[in-house]
């Protein structure tokens, strides 16, 4: 485990566990979010590519993405591990409620200096209804990508529970 991908829906605890397994590890976390947005009112890092690609050409590495779009396969074609936290909507929904709603209240800053905001709820693209709204369509393609013949040199770790996680972590010593 050298070049680490952590996926899952939105909430599913992907940057928690890629920082404690970057630790244990000795391997760079690198959050996707924060190399995506950049400026603010979530200004995209129009340099994502040429980035990741520089970050990628390191021996190692751990992501805490599926990976965005444009970037996708490059990550995946790049990687030697995937950790899946292939959690359901009912251990992923409070989390990221939770969450976005700390983020609110304490106006915490995130990626490019942005916050979350209490009108920023209303939005489909608010943690939380992204969350809820991408859970299944996530969920098909991580599966379509672990069994897709370029990414089969993966080593991929598929946890359906937080006890199997924490089992596999605890066992990285």
């Amino acid at each position: 485990m050298e070049r680490i991908l952590v996926v899952g829906a939105t909430g599913a605890g992907k940057s928690t566990l890629a920082r404690a397994v970057g630790e244990r590890l000795g391997v760079p976390y690198h959050e996707m979010d924060a190399l995506y947005f950049t400026g603010p009112n979530w200004a995209v890092n129009e340099g994502l590519t040429d980035d990741l690609l520089r970050l990628t050409a390191e021996p190692h590495w751990i992501i805490d993405s599926l990976g965005y779009p444009e970037v996708r396969d490059l990550l995946w074609e790049k990687a030697d591990t995937v950790l899946w936290l292939d959690y359901t909507r009912r251990v992923i929904m409070p989390r990221v409620l939770r969450r976005s709603l700390r983020r609110t209240v304490t106006r915490e800053r995130l990626f490019g200096g942005n916050r979350e905001t209490w009108a920023g709820w209303l939005s489909r693209e608010h943690p939380a209804w992204w969350a809820w709204s991408q859970h299944a369509h996530r969920r098909r393609e991580i599966e379509l990508r672990s069994r897709d013949p370029r990414f089969a040199p993966l080593t991929s770790h598929r946890f359906a529970r937080p006890a199997d996680t924490e089992a596999w972590l605890a066992s990285l010593g």
